[in-house]
C-alpha cells in the first residue's frame, strides 16, 4: 500500500499547483478587467460632472442676462475670471474663456481645463434691441459622409433667420485646452481638425460624437458643447422685465 500512496501524492501536488496557477491567472485577469472598468467608470463620471458644470454655467449666463439686460463678455484672461472691461470690437474679442467670477460658478471642467465661451457682440451690450439685434453663433456637425450640416443656426444669420446668442464648451480630456493655471495643453494628436477649429473659432463651432480614432472625418474629437437659443434668452429676460 505504501508504494501506491507514494505515487499518488505527487499527482495530488501537481493538481494543487495547477489549480493555484489557474487561480492566480484568474485573479490577474480579473484585476485587469476591474482596472479597465474602473478607468471607464472614472471617465464617465468626469464626463457627467463636466456636463453638469456646463449646465450650471448656461443657467448662470441666463441669470446674468436677466439681471443685467445682456450676456457677459468673456473672461479678462485665463487667470482673471471677471468679464473683459471693454465692449467687444468684433466676434474674436467676444470669444475666450467663461467669466466664472462674474457668474459665480466653477470655471473649469472635470479635467481641470477652463471652459470656453463665445457670445454674439450685440448680445453682450445693453440694452439688447430685440427687434433688430442679430445672434450670429452657429453649431455644425458632420453627416454620415463627413460633410458639415447645421445643428443650430444657418449659413446666413439675420433678423428673420436668427442663429445663436452664445456657445460654451469644454475641450474634453485630450488634445487642446488651457489649464486653470493658464498653461495651454499641447495638442499631441494629428488630423483632429474639428478640435483645432473649435480652439480658434469665434463664430462657427463643431459638435459631434466623441472618438479617439483619427480616421473619421475631422479626426479625434472629445469637445463637449452646449448653447443658448435666442427664444430661451429673450424669455428669461422678458420674465425679469429686462428686455426693451
Amino acid at each position: 500500500m505504501t508504494p501506491r500512496q507514494a505515487h499518488r501524492q505527487p499527482r495530488c501536488q501537481r493538481g494543487a499547483a495547477l489549480l493555484l496557477l489557474v487561480a492566480v491567472l484568474g485573479l490577474g485577469a480579473a484585476s485587469l478587467l476591474i482596472g479597465a472598468f474602473g478607468r471607464n467608470t472614472g471617465e464617465a463620471e468626469r464626463q457627467q460632472r463636466t456636463l453638469a458644470t456646463l449646465a450650471q454655467a448656461r443657467d448662470a449666463l441666463l441669470g446674468f442676462a436677466a439681471a443685467n439686460g445682456r450676456l457677459p463678455r468673456p473672461a479678462a484672461s485665463a487667470l482673471d475670471g471677471r468679464e473683459r472691461p471693454a465692449d467687444c470690437a468684433g466676434d474674436a474679442e467676444c470669444s475666450g474663456f467663461l467669466p466664472w467670477v462674474a457668474l459665480g460658478v466653477d470655471g473649469v471642467d472635470a479635467w481641470g481645463k477652463l471652459l470656453r465661451y463665445s457670445v454674439t457682440p450685440e448680445m453682450a451690450r445693453a440694452p439688447i434691441v430685440s427687434f433688430s439685434a442679430v445672434a450670429n453663433r452657429v453649431v455644425l456637425t458632420r453627416d454620415g459622409r463627413g460633410a458639415f450640416a447645421f445643428v443650430a443656426g444657418q449659413d446666413q444669420c439675420d433678423v428673420s433667420a436668427q442663429c445663436l446668442p452664445a456657445v460654451l464648451f469644454s475641450q474634453g480630456k485630450n488634445h487642446y485646452g488651457t489649464a486653470a493655471s493658464g498653461v495651454p495643453q499641447i495638442n499631441t494628436a494629428r488630423g483632429n481638425i474639428d478640435e483645432a477649429a473649435n480652439d480658434g473659432a469665434s463664430r462657427r463651432f463643431i459638435n459631434r460624437p466623441a472618438t479617439e480614432l483619427a480616421t473619421p472625418p475631422g479626426g479625434a474629437f472629445d469637445d463637449m458643447l452646449t448653447w443658448i437659443t435666442l427664444p430661451t434668452l429673450y424669455q428669461r429676460m422678458r420674465a425679469a422685465r429686462n428686455l426693451p
